[in-house]
């Protein structure tokens, strides 16, 4: 199939990326090369996937693969998304493009906003005019806030965030949601618990964890530990997607409005979870770390940041009996293989 895949310089969507197109799916990448964090990341995991982007140049064809092609531009500017919809066509649209980070989230609001709301309404205004087999998009776990119910089921409410990069999500999710009900577009959002793995972003903890082990530097542990999280190994979320991709989800004629059930409902429209259902005390995980580096890590205990969260916990009871999904890789495993390219890709 024809798909068109934004954010794909990003983690996740550099591994979506490949993935698809190994699968023999046509796969055209848009993504801005922002400088959040170092752009020349970004254009590493591009040159992964072969493409090079030449300076002044806004377009790059793979060298490794023929089926995938490269555009630079930004989701905030609403003729290049419309343009490259009529130009290129896509059967399916996986948007994983946005402004992530919690804390970052306190300090620049406004780019939140921008991508995550403006973006995103900008790729649903061109899957309104430019009709798709399936809209899968991102969200986050992030979204449960200050939800106290274990696991977190997205059959239950998320209407008390306690960020606004959680605020953005949670409007993206009701805003496809409304384009499903008066356009009916088939539309799946997907809440990622802590993802994690190679040419992840350097401010997520595992490149903070390795780069403090690493170097003999202090590490920042928050809330003195007291945290659990269900950290996600990146081949299984790339998995979900995949699945989640090939089955549009319908509208289920049974749905009550009384009842009304989140995940579900009249228009084709699904949320589901992806996450490893096994969370992990981040003591613990660290401890991984400390194991997979073969060095003790010097901890700082602070209290917890504002926007974080003390627990997250999925509930993958509907990707299990919908897809048969159930995730694979287990913490001790999944660290040891992101030391194996940590170490690789910054000579450690």
């Amino acid at each position: 199939m024809k798909i068109l895949l934004t954010g794909g310089a990003g983690f996740i969507g550099m591994h979506v990326a490949r993935s698809l197109v190994e699968q023999s799916h046509e796969v055209v990448i848009i993504d801005n090369l922002n400088d959040y964090y170092s752009p020349q990341l970004k254009l590493d995991r591009l040159n992964e996937l072969g493409i090079t982007i030449n300076e002044g140049k806004d377009f790059a064809q793979s060298s490794k693969w023929s089926a995938m092609s490269f555009y630079k531009g930004d989701l905030i500017d609403k003729p290049f998304v419309l343009n490259l919809f009529e130009q290129y066509n896509p059967e399916i649209v996986i948007h994983l493009a946005a402004q992530a980070g919690v804390r970052y989230s306190l300090e620049n609001p406004d780019a939140y906003i921008q991508s995550n709301v403006v973006g995103f309404l900008n790729v649903l205004e061109a899957v309104r005019y430019y009709p798709v087999k399936h809209f899968v998009f991102a969200s986050s776990s992030s979204v449960y806030g200050l939800n106290g119910k274990i696991p977190y089921s997205t059959h239950d409410s998320v209407s008390h965030p306690v960020s606004l990069y959680a605020a953005t999500k949670i409007a993206d999710e009701m805003m496809a949601h409304t384009y499903s009900h008066l356009y009916n577009i088939s539309c799946t959002g997907l809440r990622f618990f802590t993802v994690y793995g190679p040419w992840g972003r350097p401010d997520m903890s595992p490149f903070l964890f390795a780069d403090a082990i690493s170097s003999d530097k202090p590490l920042k542990v928050f809330n003195y530990g007291k945290m659990r999280r269900d950290f996600t190994y990146i081949d299984d979320v790339v998995e979900g997607i995949i699945l989640v991709m090939n089955r549009p989800p319908l509208s289920d004629q049974f749905w009550d409005k009384v009842k009304a059930d989140p995940a579900t409902s009249s228009a084709p429209f699904a949320i589901y979870n992806i996450g490893n259902t096994n969370p992990v005390d981040l003591i613990d995980y660290i401890k991984a770390f400390e194991i997979a580096l073969g060095k003790e890590a010097l901890k700082d205990y602070l209290p917890l940041q504002p926007g974080d969260v003390l627990e997250t916990f999925s509930d993958m009871s509907d990707m299990k009996n919908v897809f048969g999904f159930s995730p694979k890789v287990d913490v001790r495993e999944g660290v040891r293989r992101y030391i194996a390219w940590f170490r690789e890709y910054y000579g450690r």
